[in-house]
């Protein structure tokens, strides 16, 4: 039986397209949007504009995609296409209110990207796939040293001025790095001193604020300070929150201000925190500048990590009950899991080698000697030495096990992984960070030929042979082994039976 949840048509799990989205929502609450960002869906009922822009590598140019339908989700097709045989990464995250506060690479601030003239990293565009109502769309893949912003906007709030904001998260991906923000920010990317931020923060750092369990936490990113509650550290309210798809909220007016959160596929919002703003100094009244900033921090900081679908700021400070309705339109909207992986089965268990696809490689193996990794000419005639430090077991990936990790069969425990952008054999010494740096995500070859493997944590790179070392590199970055030349060869491996 269909039913009718706020504004969309829900039939058998799977939600169609709605004629009153967040942003009408908010409207009729008396707190319209000021900013509204989504790489996955149109966030106003009526919205057929541009939803995101990505540019490929292959020749340097630009697509701008839009949803299926007015109201609808983001046309996933038109950047399948597109980006088919090359890579693509997100350029613009276009702003749907209509007041053009759009996201595009962050610039050099107190601290420096990573990208030249200390640039942000842009995100890969197909590297968080997922379906809204039963159709495909992209998530915004935050790994550390990327981010957005618009330090010239218009309409969000300044001064001690009332607003809300709410963002669709990956509840499963996160860091202690600081910081992974979507919200308020300083218009000249540095710390200007307590109060001059309000974003929502989501991670597991401790440095400043934290709550209940070992994190992640929803806090309040006020600049020189995350706040889980009106303490400057610990806060017993906020609670470890973990759903896959993850409704965060901040929301704050003159001495006042609240987080809330709740599971973004089923019921409803909770209250962490309403009350007074922090027990410190400088933070009442506030001091917002009214940038707008996506996966790092006000001063640019850049080593924070998650996932982005969608969010929104508000002029005015939003009614629970606006905010309720809100979270039932994200609820009825159908935000479900994909693979993240294509390409030739790695089957996990199997004793593998993997070969080079490049005219001039064909007999090269990645390869081990102790713990240096680069390819090596390895054949039948080979010794047995030689064939063993070439074989490896596929494993279900450290960090995620729709992915792979790859363990040498010559020195068991002893895993590939980057390090420094360049693959590395290492024993496992069971940190995250560990996990994820040896974990690949097997893709459809570039070139046709069996899989490209994407790191999990750098999804913008992939397992790369350059002058017959290995890294993880990307497709015209700023190092050598980045250099667009043959980069679909190189990044190409078939995976045969181990030679060992």
């Amino acid at each position: 039986m269909a039913a009718l949840v706020a504004g969309a048509l829900v039939n058998g799990g799977v939600s169609q397209a709605a004629t009153s989205q967040p942003c009408d929502i908010y409207a009729s609450g008396g707190t319209p949007c000021v900013a509204a960002h989504s790489t996955t869906r149109a966030l106003y009922g009526s919205y057929t504009g541009y939803l995101y822009q990505v540019r490929r590598a292959s020749d340097n140019t630009y697509r701008s995609i839009t949803p299926l339908t007015a109201g609808g989700v983001a046309d996933a097709s038109i950047q399948d296409s597109f980006c088919a045989n090359t890579t693509c990464l997100i350029t613009r995250i276009y702003d749907q209110s209509g007041r053009g506060n759009d996201l595009t690479q962050a610039p050099p601030g107190g601290f420096s990207g990573p990208e030249a003239n200390g640039y942000d990293n842009l995100a890969g565009a197909n590297v968080a796939p997922v379906t809204v109502g039963g159709h495909k769309a992209y998530g915004v893949f935050v790994s550390p040293g990327t981010g957005y912003r618009n330090n010239s906007t218009n309409g969000i709030a300044t001064g001690d001025q009332p607003e809300g904001m709410y963002a669709i998260f990956d509840g499963t991906h996160y860091n202690n790095g600081c910081c992974f923000d979507y919200g308020n920010a300083e218009t000249n990317s540095r710390d200007n001193g307590n109060g001059t931020m309000e974003a929502i923060y989501f991670g597991n750092i401790t440095a400043w604020g934290y709550g209940t369990g070992n994190g992640p936490w929803i806090m309040a990113d006020l600049e020189n300070g995350l706040f889980s509650g009106v303490n400057t550290r610990y806060n017993a309210n906020d609670p470890t929150v973990t759903h896959r798809f993850l409704t965060a909220i901040i929301k704050g007016e003159p001495n006042h201000w609240a987080i809330r959160g709740g599971n973004a596929q089923s019921g409803g919002l909770s209250t962490y925190y309403n009350g007074v703003r922090p027990n410190a100094s400088g933070y009442n009244p506030m001091k917002k500048e009214g940038a707008i900033i996506l996966g790092i921090g006000g001063d640019n900081s850049v080593s924070g990590a998650g996932t982005f679908y969608e969010g929104v700021m508000t002029s005015g400070y939003p009614t629970d009950a606006t905010e309720n309705a809100v979270q039932a339109n994200i609820t009825a909207a159908g935000y479900a899991t994909t693979s993240i992986t294509s390409g030739p089965a790695v089957n996990v268990g199997s004793s593998v080698s993997l070969r080079a696809t490049t005219a001039c490689c064909t007999t090269r193996y990645i390869s081990h000697s102790g713990s240096t990794v680069s390819t090596a000419v390895v054949t039948s005639s080979s010794s047995s030495t030689a064939k063993a430090q070439a074989s490896f077991v596929a494993r279900a990936g450290l960090a995620n096990s729709a992915c792979r990790s790859f363990e040498s069969r010559d020195t068991p425990g002893s895993y590939l992984r980057h390090y420094n952008f360049q693959l590395t054999l290492n024993a496992n010494d069971g940190s995250a960070i560990f996990a994820q740096d040896a974990t690949f995500c097997p893709q459809t070859g570039f070139n046709g030929q069996g899989n490209t493997f994407r790191s999990y944590n750098y999804p913008t790179r992939n397992i790369r042979h350059y002058n017959n070392n290995v890294y993880i590199a990307s497709n015209g970055g700023v190092h050598d082994y980045d250099a667009s030349s043959v980069w679909g060869d190189d990044v190409s491996w078939v995976v045969s039976a181990g030679w060992a």
